[in-house]
């Protein structure tokens, strides 16, 4: 039956979209108010925490483009349900885990069913929106991540210490199985726009040197901001914050990153230059970043002055993303590579993810605290600042 109103129809489905995306982002935020108590179940290291957190990104830092040109091939709707299944199923089994291994292991399982979800999504949204409301939908698709993030922080501490980390497992895989079967039902399959076969569309894109650009800035981004996000917990349970209270801060600072998503869409849209947002961006993480960590317990800005330095690091740091989201559609060597190019943007998106909380975590391990962060996400700015030179370069 056609429905009366397509357009209402359409933005339904792309919110469903972006539900998906939401959704995809809670299993990546479901760890890290549970590592305390994992380390007291299961007797993990402080590292083992580390790469336990990144690991999810583990199949898009080895194969994002891949499961990029794969969502093509097999269409955007199905890639992303056959990945929210995947999730639930690796959830479900993760509640009956005993041993940090298999956890490792069902992590990176999650990670392949994150990718099939978040790959195609951009894309998809692509077809169902009007190309006036574009940079606005990708404003709000930047905002998946960290709200997915915010949800997990803030409610993960309360049910984990009602119902205990495997219940939070299981309550997370069954949201996953329910979005699916809500795509499913409501998201209708968009007709795909493909020209030539898979080597064709990976040569063209990895000849080219916008997807490298935006990957680039992308992996420099998020290296910096899972670090700080996802140690702010285990930072605030061993200073002696209470549990709930530790959530509530920590599902702040992420929740933030969202307005930095909102305001990127919204001045994309008015013309402002994206370099511009790229570079304000990452100057205001490095400086923020020295506030929030420098000098050490003894030394630099007091308590409530570190946490809101870390806000203004995770709010005006969310203008990253969003503009790499828009950057990615006019720097893809075609239409036809757009899921392509996201899939690398990911992919080194992953990377970075995987390799900045263990840095970040080895940092705090051979310091005896957190006040030598900052080193490690000023530097990645530096490098992402070059990047965003040569993105202004690239668009002129």
């Amino acid at each position: 039956m056609t429905d009366p109103n397509p357009s209402a129809a359409a933005r339904r489905a792309a919110w469903l979209v972006f539900a998906a995306g939401v959704c995809a982002a809670l299993h990546v935020g479901k760890l890290p108010p549970a590592i305390v108590a994992l380390r007291d179940a299961l007797g993990m290291s402080l590292v083992e925490a580390g790469f336990l957190l990144s690991l999810v990104q583990a199949a898009g830092m080895a194969a994002g483009i891949v499961f990029g040109l794969l969502a093509d091939a097999i269409g955007l709707r199905r890639s992303m349900q056959a990945g929210l299944v995947l999730l639930a199923a690796a959830s479900v089994l993760g509640a009956a885990a005993e041993s940090v291994a298999t956890l490792l292991a069902l992590r990176a399982l999650e990670g392949v069913g994150f990718l099939m979800v978040v790959l195609p999504a951009p894309g998809l949204m692509r077809r169902l929106v009007p190309p006036q409301r574009l940079s606005l939908m990708l404003g709000v698709w930047g905002t998946y991540m960290p709200l997915g993030a915010a949800i997990g922080l803030l409610a993960g501490p309360v049910w984990i210490a009602a119902l205990g980390w495997r219940s939070w497992w299981l309550l997370l895989g069954a949201l996953s199985a329910l979005s699916a079967l809500s795509l499913r039902t409501v998201v209708e399959a968009p007709a795909d726009a493909r020209s030539g076969g898979l080597p064709e569309r990976l040569a063209r894109t990895l000849r080219d040197a916008g997807p490298w650009l935006v990957a680039g800035c992308f992996a420099l981004y998020s290296s910096q901001w899972l670090a700080v996000i996802g140690f702010l917990p285990t930072i605030y349970t061993g200073a002696g914050i209470a549990p709930a209270l530790t959530g509530v801060l920590t599902a702040l600072a992420a929740a933030v990153n969202m307005l930095g998503n909102l305001g990127a869409g919204r001045l994309l849209q008015r013309g402002v230059a994206p370099p511009r947002l790229l570079a304000t961006g990452f100057v205001v993480m490095a400086l923020a970043a020295g506030a929030a960590f420098a000098g050490g317990p003894e030394a630099g800005l007091p308590p409530a002055g570190r946490f809101l330095a870390v806000l203004v690091f995770s709010g005006v740091g969310g203008m990253v993303p969003a503009t790499l989201f828009a950057l990615a559609m006019r720097l893809a060597p075609g239409e036809d590579t757009v899921s392509t190019t996201v899939g690398w943007m990911q992919q080194l998106s992953a990377l970075g993810q995987f390799a900045g909380p263990p840095i970040v975590a080895a940092l705090a391990a051979r310091a005896g605290g957190w006040h030598w962060t900052w080193l490690a996400t000023g530097s990645a700015s530096l490098l992402a600042l070059g990047l965003a030179a040569l993105v202004a370069r690239r668009l002129r």
